[in-house]
């Protein structure tokens, strides 16, 4: 098996050895949390020989907006950065799924939080298999710890200090023996998972928090909200959800690029509905998955080949 390390990425405007990309001690995102990070998935496709990027210049669209909020400018476009990333992944002759991992962050070395206007970036692209197996459902613990305020710490931004909160929300449920955490808002409102958007249907809506309650506008969200309307013929609302409705609901999932669709089973060791996979969530969990490997016509809009230069037709 060939070494990770040996990994070609772009480092800085160079294409570089994983084991090359190396920053000083002193980088002032390391100290402060000043950096902006995204994850994008590639799906292998055995049928096309190809590999598709899934909605590779919407991510960086969101990435560079995100930048801003910390005066961070890549001149890149998203079109120039979303083929930079097909590029990388030809080199690397990758004919597996992957995982993208674009980085940009401050990089002075030095001690001291007056950002200088010095910035560098990275795009990392690795073999991503699954992140976390919900084949037979996740168990969900709603945590103590609250999501970030967006007056404090913008929410809808991945800026990497902000991922304390993740990190903390996360230890803390797998202490308690969960497999994911739930996290409220200060309102007291259903947030989002550490690192997911969350859904529930109940009633035969399906719901999810609104942007306002300090969730991360996900892409991945974005995307089934579209399947949901279009293929299930559900109404979709976005409103603020309370705690006791995760225990009286039909149905919960979490969505994310890297969780993908993953459906809850149990919240707080309480059932959720039949304590089984629902129907609607499996229905959802099949169509995103037969979309993101370019079997769906409409879908292919989603979807940027690697190796083709047009989608192939769906099969």
């Amino acid at each position: 098996m060939p070494d990770m390390m040996d990994t070609l990425v772009h480092f800085n405007g160079r294409t570089v050895p994983l084991r090359e990309a190396q920053v000083n001690i002193l980088t002032h995102a390391l100290h402060y949390g000043t950096g902006v990070f995204e994850g994008i998935r590639g799906y292998w496709s055995a049928d096309a020989e190809d590999l598709f990027l899934v909605r590779c210049e919407d991510h960086y669209l969101r990435w560079k907006t995100n930048c801003r909020m910390l005066g961070i400018e890549p001149r890149q476009t998203a079109e120039e950065l979303t083929e930079l990333t097909a590029e990388l992944v030809r080199l690397n002759g990758f004919r597996t799924d992957v995982y993208v991992r674009p980085l940009a962050y401050m990089s002075s070395p030095r001690i001291g939080v007056r950002p200088d206007g010095k910035f560098d970036f990275a795009i990392i692209a690795v073999p991503f298999g699954v992140y976390i197996d919900s084949s037979r459902g996740l168990h969900a613990g709603i945590v103590s710890w609250r999501r970030l305020e967006d007056q404090a710490l913008p929410a809808r931004g991945k800026i990497c200090g902000a991922y304390v909160n993740s990190v903390l929300a996360t230890s803390e449920a797998h202490r308690h023996g969960y497999d994911e955490a739930i996290l409220l808002n200060e309102s007291g409102h259903v947030a989002e998972g550490a690192t997911c958007n969350l859904f529930m249907v109940r009633h035969g809506r399906l719901i999810t928090p609104p942007p306002s309650d300090n969730i991360l506008e996900g892409i991945t969200r974005a995307c089934v909200i579209e399947l949901a309307r279009r293929e299930l013929h559900m109404e979709v609302v976005e409103r603020s959800i309370d705690r006791t409705e995760l225990y009286s609901c039909e149905e919960v999932f979490l969505t994310g690029t890297a969780v993908e669709i993953a459906p809850v089973t149990r919240i707080d060791h309480i059932p959720v509905g039949s304590g089984q996979i629902g129907p609607h969530t499996a229905h959802l969990r099949e169509l995103y998955g037969q979309a993101v490997h370019g079997r769906i016509l409409d879908y292919h809009t989603w979807l940027h080949p690697c190796y083709q230069p047009v989608h192939v037709h769906a099969r």
